[in-house]
């Protein structure tokens, strides 16, 4: 398998964490980059939210994260407007890194068409679908 064409390269958010799901992800030939590779270690634990996304947005980068409440906080919304952020937030709770991995995976085809709309969006992500959801 290698990168899909249509899906713009990956941020992940820290609370992916930093080595097992991108490590699976990678191994498929996706291409992205962790929270804790653009600024560093330990930078990345206090880089607000509303910066990374400001910055993955500009990059033109699809964001996989697990907060899907973001999209209520004023500071990360208007990032997420304001660059056109498409996110994807997995839904599932307590996950281990192989199953939050596995989610993506699943659902890459899905995800990659939904990429092929501009931002911003924010799309749920579980098992064997992802839902559009509204933006706060």
């Amino acid at each position: 398998m290698s990168h899909p064409d249509g899906l713009p390269d990956l941020f992940l958010d820290r609370s992916l964490g930093r080595v097992r799901v991108p490590a699976l992800l990678r191994a498929t030939g996706l291409r992205l980059v962790t929270l804790a590779e653009r600024y560093g270690i330990p930078t990345d634990e206090t880089v607000p939210d509303h910066q990374w996304l400001s910055d993955a947005g500009e990059r033109g980068e699809a964001v996989f994260m697990k907060d899907a409440r973001i999209r209520y906080q004023p500071a990360e919304k208007a990032a997420i407007v304001a660059h056109a952020v498409r996110c994807f937030c997995l839904t599932g709770g307590n996950l281990a890194g192989d199953d939050m991995a596995a989610c993506f995976l699943d659902n890459l085809d899905a995800i990659t068409a939904a990429c092929a709309e501009p931002g911003p969006f924010v799309f749920a992500v579980q098992r064997r679908r992802i839902e559009r959801l509204a933006l706060g």
